[in-house]
């Protein structure tokens, strides 16, 4: 039996699966945590690599492992390989005026022509402005820039600080993949080239960046580390949601939607997408097509803080969310908690509307909570569908994928059909699928098991009264 590993390395903790690599079946796997915060020092995420690689057994046994991560978030490196500062990740938000001064730079459609996306606080280029801005000296020392994933690829392989690492400090071996350069708001995924201009436009000046690979090729090799043997071939990674697109074996007409610490709606196309609104990123994706994404900052964290609210567990906003009627009674909760992505509104915060008397009651509420960040979502699937995107099927993932009632409303809430697979570590397999890819040239294909169908049953108000409220919001889209 030849086994691949697979890494997802998400805001919240590292994973790693080891699987067959004939039949995709699961063998083993490991978990270490990561600290919480929007910064965070990425030393914490190699130690959560080796954590995990020892709590899933090790890599002894394994011909080839790659490391899928979340996008985004900013590392900088100085010329000896040390990182100058603690990361930015995705969901900081400080960069939000960076993001406004560079479309005023640029220009939207200037932006959406050459990279795909319009920028936003979560891409890396805004944060490269923040850091011009906020922290000159910091800037100035940057040699290199890389995303989290390609940072524990590079000292994977055994690239680092001259003191930490057995290769030293090469800059010019960090490699990425296409699905994480076309996060960073300085890369085509049209032409497959940077826009140095555009980079240093953010930066202030030139630095080394990570050499994009395609699917099959390889990063390099493993080195020798605690629990890791050297000679292990190394994929060349992938964003988070185009690690899950490959662990999904998505095809024509499955859009996903996922449901974790954020919120994504996405879907695998043959041709780029350009969206001057900001509203679609039309990023690359892990297999060499393309992944046009809407992102939502609130997302399963909503259901977590209604909870705690109305004092019951997950199973608990379920139950009582279940009681209530399509709709809840006309009450709404807008769940901007921390801001929003998409729409573009990051100092917004949650509202509630519609209460009366008779309809203030924990389960209108609860229920309010499911349908609020599903109408985000089904406004995103209503987004990726103007660029394009022709969906046969809706794939429900994440954690809250589990929740009885939010496969229930969600039903109700798109006007497509909605599965929804097994859980799964669909990031980690994704990148498993990829050292698999890289090992042997081909893609495998590994069944997926579908645990729920539930009967389509569109629910018009539902959405109507959501965007009704949401519209209010200043700086919304009237």
């Amino acid at each position: 039996m030849t086994l691949v590993g697979g890494v997802d390395s998400s805001t919240q903790s590292c994973k790693v699966v080891i699987r067959d690599l004939a039949t995709g079946t699961l063998v083993r796997s490991g978990r270490a945590g990561h600290p919480e915060g929007t910064e965070v020092d990425p030393s914490a995420w190699w130690d959560a690599l080796l954590a995990a690689i020892d709590s899933g057994g090790g890599l002894d046994d394994v011909a080839a492992v790659s490391i899928a991560g979340q996008q985004h978030g900013m590392v900088v490196l100085d010329t000896s390989g040390r990182v100058i500062r603690p990361a930015l990740l995705w969901n900081d938000g400080r960069s939000a005026q960076a993001a406004l001064d560079l479309i005023a730079e640029v220009g939207a459609d200037e932006y959406a022509h050459r990279t795909g996306a319009v920028p936003v606080a979560s891409f890396t280029a805004t944060k490269l402005r923040w850091l011009r801005d906020a922290e000159l000296e910091n800037a100035g020392r940057v040699a290199a820039v890389a995303l989290p994933h390609d940072w524990l690829t590079w000292r994977l392989r055994g690239y680092g600080p001259a003191d930490e690492s057995p290769l030293g400090p090469v800059l010019e071996e960090l490699t990425t993949d296409r699905s994480e350069a076309s996060g960073t708001g300085y890369w085509n995924p049209a032409t497959g080239d940077y826009d140095l201009e555009l980079f240093e436009r953010a930066l202030g000046h030139a630095a080394i960046l990570p050499r994009v690979l395609g699917p099959a090729e390889t990063a390099g090799t493993t080195a020798a580390l605690p629990g890791v043997p050297a000679g292990i071939v190394v994929g060349p990674g992938a964003g988070d949601n185009a690690g899950a697109a490959l662990g999904l074996s998505t095809g024509a007409g499955d859009v996903v939607v996922s449901i974790g610490t954020s919120g994504t709606v996405y879907a695998v196309t043959p041709r780029p997408a350009m969206d001057p609104t900001g509203a679609v990123a039309g990023f690359a994706d892990a297999s060499g097509l393309f992944l046009p994404l809407v992102a939502t900052l609130n997302a399963a964290r909503v259901l977590g803080s209604i909870a705690e609210l109305l004092g019951v567990d997950h199973d608990g906003l379920a139950r009582l969310a279940l009681e209530a009627q399509p709709g809840s009674a006309g009450v709404v909760l807008v769940p901007y908690f921390e801001g929003e992505r998409t729409p573009n509104l990051p100092n917004a915060t949650a509202s509630v509307h519609g209460l009366t008397i008779a309809s203030s009651t924990r389960a209108n509420i609860a229920r309010a909570a499911i349908e609020g960040m599903l109408c985000g979502l089904a406004a995103g699937l209503d987004a990726v569908r103007a660029v394009g995107v022709n969906e046969r099927r809706i794939m429900l993932i994440g954690g809250a994928a589990q929740n009885s009632a939010v496969t229930t409303i969600a039903a109700q809430v798109f006007d497509a059909p909605v599965i929804v697979p097994a859980p799964g570590e669909y990031v980690a397999d994704g990148a498993a699928a990829q050292a698999a890819w890289v090992l042997t040239g081909e893609r495998p294909v590994w069944p997926l098991t579908v645990v729920a169908e539930p009967a389509p049953d569109h629910r018009l108000v539902i959405r109507d009264q959501y965007e009704r409220y949401a519209a209010r919001l200043p700086g919304s889209a009237q």
